[in-house]
């Protein structure tokens, strides 16, 4: 879909800086559409022989035009359509930070005939009119959004098209085949007889590079949304200690008598390129205290919400009846670590954990909270359990969106597939094949409906 830039439309307003009190020197309003530089000339004093040309910074002020009263000193870039983000005019007013003087400067352009933008309407009249396709829109709101420097490489591998690239090459592909396909449907008696081997050989080498890409996909979640892992173990096994640890800051109380923490703690780091989310729950036990009570009943709450389980236990105590008990609470799909803490003072041999039947097994990793030994062999291992341990290799992922329409376009191919070695007529091998093709259609937008726009674009942020 694409709109013509003579095609009227409305003009549309936003702050599109994020605002707080005291924080920010600069912030900025943006406006877009047909009525943009009219607005900006309405409200907007430019001292001296300044020339309103385009990409040019002006200086001056903002003014009430009601009450001549100037509301604030700012700069304002104009950028002419179609060489703007949005290919619309677009004019950007660069105001003072902090909450008031912006949101003032906000009012006087509704005012003056703007309407407050939804959310990522600018980014999607980006795409709209041809500026964006639907990925590189997509990794825009990724880079906002990234909690990691790994996370953001990504998302500007998607701004770059790195992703198009791929999805549109294994589209074209795809046409390629339903051409050969369709034309024979109409006219095999005046074509060359089709090379059936040569058609099934490249959608099966599409559908492996989908799923692929599919496979790829969930390591692109770690980077983008991270994880949440809960420790949990009994009182006084070292989950608030290494807690600090890995936070390298004193987050939590650490004392050697039981049951201290007694509320939920959150951690937010990042580890080897992975946002997590760390949960130090208070110790599970039976215990008489109210307060501690409560605590235990969020533990249990963060433990069946979490992606990952890290259940410390002592090794200088040993395994223990309490520590069995807790490693079944585990939810169901959630990944688990068990971790000797205390290796440092263990009475058993470093790393070795007597289990429920008391045999001796190795444990998956040992490590000391007061040294720090053993701390990035229980990271590495954390992480590769939870599909974090090759993250490097990942260029391009997709998201959550994107990774079931290919994964679609996946089964689609099988079916297609199927049907050829069922010796089908050629139309049969077409119905499957342009349901793939409209599945990759609609990663990158070539086909897509307004509700899915809607979808997509009501996730960005405001002035986005």
């Amino acid at each position: 879909m694409r709109v013509d830039d003579s095609q009227t439309t409305d003009t549309i307003a936003a702050i599109a800086t994020a605002v707080a009190p005291g924080e920010g020197s600069v912030a900025i309003v943006r406006i877009s559409g047909p009525e943009a530089e009219g607005i900006g000339r309405q409200l907007f004093a430019a001292p001296g022989q300044q020339v309103w040309e385009t990409h040019r910074v002006l200086y001056g002020h903002v003014v009430d035009p009601a009450s001549g009263e100037r509301v604030d000193e700012a700069l304002l870039l104009l950028m002419r359509a179609p060489r703007s983000f949005t290919r619309e005019t677009v004019v950007e007013l660069h105001c003072h930070g902090g909450l008031v003087a912006v949101q003032r400067v906000l009012e006087l352009v509704l005012a003056a005939g703007a309407r407050r933008a939804l959310p990522g309407e600018f980014s999607q009249r980006a795409f709209l009119n041809g500026r964006l396709d639907l990925t590189r829109a997509e990794a825009i709101s990724e880079m906002i959004t990234a909690r990691s420097r790994r996370a953001a490489q990504l998302a500007m591998a998607g701004i770059d098209g790195g992703l198009q690239q791929r999805i549109g090459t294994l589209r074209e592909r795809l046409l390629d085949q339903l051409a050969e396909l369709e034309a024979r449907v109409d006219f095999e008696e005046d074509l060359p007889a089709l090379d059936a081997a040569a058609v099934v050989a490249e959608l099966d080498a599409v559908r492996a590079a989908l799923q692929q890409l599919v496979a790829e996909a969930r390591q692109g979640e770690l980077l983008r949304h991270g994880l949440r892992v809960a420790i949990v173990g009994r009182p006084n096994v070292g989950k608030s200690s290494l807690l600090n640890l890995l936070s390298q800051r004193q987050k939590a109380i650490v004392t050697d008598l039981p049951g201290t923490t007694r509320d939920l703690l959150e951690s937010e780091l990042v580890l080897d390129g992975v946002p997590l989310t760390l949960l130090d729950t208070a110790g599970i036990r039976p215990t008489s205290d109210r307060v501690e009570q409560l605590g235990i009943a969020r533990s249990r709450e963060a433990l069946a919400a979490a992606d990952a389980v890290l259940l410390l236990f002592d090794l200088s105590a040993g395994w223990t009846p309490e520590d069995a008990a807790l490693r079944a609470l585990a939810p169901e799909g959630a990944v688990l670590l068990v971790a000797g803490n205390k290796a440092d003072a263990a009475a058993l041999p470093v790393g070795l954990v007597p289990p429920d039947d008391g045999a001796r097994a190795p444990a998956d990793v040992s490590f000391s909270a007061v040294s720090g030994a053993g701390r990035d062999e229980l990271v590495a291992e954390l992480l590769r359990r939870c599909g974090a341990g090759s993250l490097e290799g990942v260029q391009v992922a997709l998201n959550a969106r994107q990774r079931d329409l290919a994964g679609a376009a996946a089964v689609s191919l099988e079916a297609s597939l199927e049907a050829a070695a069922q010796q089908l007529p050629w139309d049969f091998w077409t119905i499957d094949l342009r349901t793939a093709v409209r599945c990759l259609g609609e990663i990158t937008g070539a086909e897509v409906s307004e509700a899915v726009l809607d979808r997509v674009f009501s996730r960005f942020c405001i002035g986005k």
